[in-house]
């Protein structure tokens, strides 16, 4: 069930098409469902040929050689490159460029690609890659963050200096290894091209990015490097980061010949970055009746071997590190570190959910030791318009947190838990059909959850994003095309896009141009920035276009003037960098609330969790898509689901030890409980629309109401998430 609150704007479409605030449909939408999407890994062309990557079996060691005589041997292969044959720059990375190409003379984590094979067939070219004698001197790995010394970025923040209260409450806490579990796995192909550059068709999050790294690597200007997005199985933030897309350029280059790479699903749990592991220590004051006096927090994030998007993750751990309260003392200190594990990067919820996780523990810790309700103690310590945050920047426009709290508080529960033996379906008890104790150990907990995530990026980055709109006369009739950079990757930009044009400009007939490098940047599908940015973009370059209608119709326009085309590049507010000692400075562009309440049976013998119900009230400034929308909201909260009750990479010495899916469990459509959304419109005044980002807050909050419904359940501490069995289960 879903209630919304709606907002007005002018809208100039036809009668009939959807635009702005409806629910359009998906162009992918039936191709997805019937299977007759093409994807990344269904690219072909007639003679290409196929890459496999050799990658590490050591988290940490050095290469005394690389014998590749044996792989060249193997009928059918065509080529086999090491670090010696990158064309060009050996270092590639997103904020540094720490991580090479193909391994030079060490790996320091295990499936760091070390060399490359191209043959006429994938099992030819695998067969091969196994008959590289690589001589490797392992080496003691770092895996403990605690114990490494080399740091990523440290971020502290200071407020005030009132460390003392009447109610002191502390906690260790840990959120392990999340993956993004996107179904289509790394996938694209790469066509040489007759001016001596290279065509890749590619699964990626940010062309633009991609083509800045890959162009030195390849020893090529920038504008003979083209990219052209292909289908994306989802990618929650895991194609950020490069993975296959220098490798297939490079076989590709050599041999003069199309080049198809696509990965298994175990050749991808190590082809791509992963959520940051994070220990937090944390310390909450407040006076007797429950308000903040001050919050220490240690926030410790596990990088990996490279750096990725680490700093920027620190960064918003540390600025978003107490959460959506007004706290008048504060001392934050966040490290990012490197270490032998697998290398960690941009995940949905970005270095919030991790925080988040921490503090809202606490907030239920305090609630308790205050003799609060879990909503009191939230509403009186919540942040509404003209509250600070914690880096001094003030939120100018709605939050109205403390009313979402009581909404989410008022909203029915679910029908109680039958008693024992009672005859109820098993299938609604924890452990489904192998329930083996018909309900007599089966508790009910509820526990809410509230997260405050950052909108686009931050800290000074120039955030901007370009739109190409083309109107003109098809067959008579008023025809716009959109082109832009900006990757769908499955969130229904490409549907945003068409309904601003069908609005802004009144013609029914949109077509979205696939994005490529061809048009200028549109920057990453990640921090829930794309209808904000792009879709600013959009209207902008839409705008632009009706004013040389000179206030005419489309079709009495175009039919005077002929085709009008405008390019228009869209930049929000600008941000400032947190300063190094304080933390202090308006660093991010717009702030989205979320608020979770879980309710969840819990067999307390079996350590078996079933969530029996989600509610969310969001605000999300204004709805362009309300069917979308909720499919973010969903989508999102099945994320925190996973973090808090199955999802973790398991390493231990470095090793991943389940690069599968059926040992890495992510939630199925019998584990994802039915939801009640509320979903406000309070516009941003600075934002396109008025719109607030919406994909990530739900990740942020949905974890830590299910944690906290899981302990009221069981009575148990459970300060570490995934919460597993063992966890929960009474001696």
């Amino acid at each position: 069930m879903t209630e919304t609150a709606r907002g007005t704007a002018r809208e100039t479409r036809p009668l009939g098409t959807p635009g702005v605030g409806e629910s359009a449909r998906r162009p992918d939408a039936t191709l997805k469902v019937t299977g007759e999407f093409a994807y990344a890994s269904d690219l072909w062309l007639d003679d290409m040929v196929w890459g496999v990557t050799l990658r590490s079996p050591h988290p940490s060691a050095w290469i005394r050689s690389i014998d590749i005589g044996p792989a060249l041997a193997v009928p059918g292969v065509l080529a086999v490159l090491t670090h010696e044959d990158v064309p060009g720059e050996k270092y590639y990375g997103l904020e540094l460029k720490d991580q090479p190409v193909l391994a030079v003379d060490e790996v320091r984590y295990q499936g760091e690609p070390v060399a490359l094979v191209a043959a006429d067939h994938p099992e030819t070219a695998r067969r091969a890659a196994a008959a590289i004698v690589v001589d490797y001197a392992p080496r003691d790995a770092v895996t403990d963050p605690r114990k490494s010394r080399n740091v990523v970025r440290y971020q502290p923040v200071r407020v005030g200096d009132t460390f003392e209260a009447d109610v002191v409450v502390t906690g260790e806490y840990e959120v392990g290894m999340q993956d993004q579990a996107f179904l289509g796995p790394e996938s694209g192909l790469a066509v040489p091209a007759e001016d001596g550059g290279v065509d890749l068709f590619i699964a990626t999050q940010w062309l633009h990015v991609d083509r800045d790294q890959l162009a030195p690597c390849l020893g090529l200007p920038p504008e003979k490097v083209r990219l052209t997005l292909s289908g994306v199985g989802g990618a929650f933030g895991a194609r950020e980061d490069l993975s296959m897309q220098a490798h297939a350029c490079m076989l590709a280059l050599r041999l003069n010949r199309p080049v198809k790479i696509v990965y298994g699903r175990e050749e991808s749990f190590f082809g791509h970055v992963h959520r940051h592991p994070a220990r937090m220590r944390y310390e909450h004051g407040a006076t007797r009746d429950g308000r903040l006096v001050y919050v220490k927090a240690d926030i410790l994030l596990d990088g990996g071997a490279y750096c990725s998007s680490s700093p920027a993750v620190v960064g918003n751990a540390a600025s978003l590190g107490v959460g959506p309260y007004v706290v008048p003392n504060v001392r934050v200190d966040a490290t990012g570190v490197y270490t032998n594990n697998p290398p960690c990067g941009a995940m949905r919820g970005f270095g919030a959910v991790q925080a988040c996780y921490a503090y809202e523990s606490q907030m239920d810790r305090l609630a308790e030791a205050c003799g609060l309700s879990p909503v009191e103690i939230r509403v009186r310590n919540a942040v509404s318009q003209g509250s600070s945050l914690i880096t001094g920047q003030v939120i100018d426009s709605p939050a109205p947190l403390a009313g979402m709290l009581r909404e989410l508080e008022a909203m029915p529960l679910p029908s109680p838990l039958p008693p024992p033996r009672s005859g109820a379906d098993l299938r609604s008890l924890p452990g489904g059909l192998s329930q083996t104790t018909h309900g007599e150990s089966v508790r009910r907990g509820v526990g809410y959850g509230v997260g405050i995530k950052n909108i686009c990026f931050s800290e000074g980055f120039d955030d901007y994003s370009t739109a190409r709109v083309r109107a003109e006369l098809v067959a008579g009739e008023p025809h716009v095309t959109v082109h832009t950079a900006a990757a769908e990757v499955g969130q229904g930009l490409v549907t945003v896009q068409a309904q601003i044009a069908r609005t802004e400009l009144g013609v029914e007939h949109v077509t979205v141009a696939t994005a490529d490098t061809s048009v200028g940047s549109a920057g990453s599908s990640s921090a829930s920035r794309q209808s904000y940015v792009t879709g600013g973009a959009v209207k902008a370059a839409c705008e632009a276009v009706r004013a040389r209608f000179e206030g005419m119709p489309a079709r009495e326009a175009l039919e005077k003037f002929g085709p009008i085309e405008e390019t228009r590049e869209y930049r929000h507010r600008p941000t400032r960098p947190m300063h190094p000692e304080t933390g202090q400075g308006d660093s991010h562009t717009q702030l989205a609330l979320c608020v979770h309440r879980a309710v969840v049976d819990v067999d307390v013998e079996l350590g078996l969790v079933k969530v029996v119900e989600l509610a969310a009230v969001q605000d999300v400034g204004r709805i362009l898509n309300p069917q979308q929308l909720e499919g973010q909201i969903h989508g999102g909260s099945a994320q925190g689901l996973g973090l808090a009750l199955m999802e973790e990479i398991q390493v231990r010495d470095g090793r991943v030890l389940n690069p599968s899916f059926t040992d890495y469990l992510i939630p199925t459509v019998l584990d994802m409980p039915p939801m009640t959304l509320k979903i406000l419109e309070n516009p941003d005044p600075a934002a396109p629309y008025g719109l607030r980002g919406a994909g990530e807050p739900p990740t942020l909050s949905s974890t830590p109401a299910i944690a906290a419904a899981v302990r009221a359940a069981t009575g148990r501490e459970l300060t570490r998430v995934p919460i597993r069995p063992e966890d929960i289960a009474l001696a």
